[in-house]
């Protein structure tokens, strides 16, 4: 896994929620949701919690390269590779549903804590048991410190540099007091997302 692909990814269109407290992006994945957002009057960052189930049905299946494709509820195909973890990719059939719970969780501090956290990522997975129906469930979590590159008092906007450089720019809650944050401020960033999977008779 590639640390700052997953932090473009997941960490800055949930950061932006959780920095203005708005609606999630448009391109969240099609599919059932909830979205739960806690903050603290006048305290900058929070925690987000994001979760949503997508549902697609198995639409053709390559065994020689351990292929799958599905159909989503969009009209969309996407194929899949199983690679060789996958010891029950004989049991999946044409026809069967695969059903897919993610969680993504973000939490955002400012410094001191921000100061006591080490940038890192970590994965962990379980594999349904073999004989079963093909069912994982799959964590990942990714730590990053960003820094305050700039503070836009007038328009109530902060830029945040991230470890591989990259800025992006955040409207700030108009809770959160600006003549209070400085730049050079590193604000610590934990994002977590869990994908439970499983395949299931139609």
């Amino acid at each position: 896994m590639k640390q700052n692909a997953f932090v473009c990814l997941l960490v800055v269109p949930a950061l932006a929620t959780v920095l203005t407290l708005t609606s999630c992006s448009s391109n969240e994945p099609q599919g059932q949701g909830a979205t739960v957002v806690a903050t603290q009057p006048g305290v900058p960052g929070g925690v987000m919690i994001n979760t949503y189930q997508i549902t697609a049905t198995v639409k053709a299946i390559n065994t020689e390269e351990r292929k799958v494709t599905l159909a989503g509820s969009d009209g969309k195909d996407a194929v899949v590779k199983c690679g060789p973890e996958v010891v029950n990719f004989p049991q999946i059939q044409v026809g069967d549903q695969v059903k897919a719970t993610v969680t993504e969780q973000l939490v955002v501090s400012m410094a001191p804590q921000a100061t006591a956290q080490p940038d890192g990522a970590a994965v962990g997975v379980a594999l349904a048991p073999v004989g079963a129906k093909p069912g994982a469930v799959v964590a990942q979590t990714v730590q990053v410190i960003a820094t305050v590159a700039d503070i836009d008092i007038k328009h109530h906007r902060a830029t945040l540099e991230f470890p591989d450089g990259s800025k992006k720019t955040f409207a700030v809650r108009p809770d959160v007091d600006l003549t209070k944050r400085a730049v050079g401020e590193q604000v610590f960033i934990r994002a977590t997302e869990s994908v439970a999977i499983s395949v299931e008779k139609p």
